[in-house]
């Protein structure tokens, strides 16, 4: 005797529901005819009569009462894995939680977050802003499935994958005599008040790297610790300042002038994952996202005079 298809069931189902075999086919959107064939193919593959035909109705064989009742049981098992696929499929009841690097995480993470939630609505997102030392517990400890950090982690239980290079850009308070320029040299940017970042940083190591190659010293007179507050005492006229060109990746930023340094430098965004750790769906998806508002951003650039 031959199994039940689920093509079968919804069939029955319908049959039993409307009554005759026009009425099936109306639910289900298709010919009666094609109806007609399946349950006599059905009831004579099976060996069982399952309806009585009565004045032109469909009417359940008593005998086949029992196998009814189950019918409508896996409809309903079907509607509800169909929900709750449904309901993954937006996110539903999951949580993605991943973590960014400051630099990336005031516009970057914004940006792709919006598209994030646009393909998967209900999905709850916890979002983490890291140093690059807390970046490694976080992922060993399995706090989130990923971070974008603007450095490399080295570790032999992480995994990096570069995402995008972006330009390393000198930053000016609007009106200063620099802005005036269309490209600023490391040369120029010493002889002004400097604000930075620890170069001991790997961050800030990257941020200092043209000046070290050109042999110029900045002169330091503030340094912060994050891209968002060297943007700020740049944008209260406290000193100028280079800076990646992810962390000023919005078209208007009041109070700062951006200008392509003349020393070619750049910086790498990178994914960090757990090595051997496939991602779920979800952050696939998110990684994905990233990387194309990341490489958005280095060819966006509507700042920039040269171009």
């Amino acid at each position: 005797m031959r199994e039940l298809t689920l093509r079968q069931v919804e069939v029955i189902r319908a049959v039993m529901i409307a009554g005759t075999i026009q009425g099936a086919a109306t639910l289900l959107g298709v010919s009666a005819p094609g109806i007609s064939r399946l349950i006599k193919h059905t009831e004579e593959s099976l060996g069982l009569r399952l309806f009585e035909r009565k004045a032109g109705l469909f009417v359940p064989a008593r005998e086949a009462g029992s196998i009814f009742e189950m019918v409508h049981q896996v409809h309903r098992q079907m509607e509800n894995l169909n929900l709750a696929l449904g309901a993954l499929s937006k996110g539903e009841d999951v949580t993605l939680s991943f973590a960014c690097a400051p630099s990336i995480a005031q516009f970057i993470a914004a940006r792709a977050v919006r598209s994030i939630r646009g393909r998967f609505p209900d999905l709850f997102i916890d979002l983490n802003i890291l140093k690059v030392e807390e970046a490694m517990d976080y992922l060993l400890l399995e706090r989130g499935e990923f971070v974008i950090m603007s450095s490399a982690i080295d570790n032999p239980a992480l995994s990096n994958e570069p995402l995008a290079r972006g330009r390393i850009v000198a930053i000016v308070p609007d009106g200063h005599p620099l802005a005036r320029k269309d490209v600023i040299s490391v040369h120029d940017l010493a002889r002004e008040p400097f604000v930075g970042v620890e170069p001991g940083d790997p961050y800030g190591a990257a941020l200092a790297a043209p000046f070290r190659e050109a042999d110029v010293a900045p002169r330091y007179t503030m340094r912060g610790r994050f891209a968002q507050t060297v943007v700020s005492l740049v944008r209260h006229g406290l000193g100028v300042a280079v800076i990646d060109e992810f962390s000023v990746a919005e078209i208007y930023m009041p109070g700062i002038t951006r200008r392509p340094l003349k020393e070619a430098a750049s910086i790498t965004a990178w994914v960090v994952t757990r090595e051997g750790r496939p991602l779920s769906s979800f952050a696939d998806y998110a990684v994905t996202r990233f990387k194309k508002e990341l490489i958005a951003a280095t060819s966006r650039a509507t700042w920039d005079p040269t171009t």
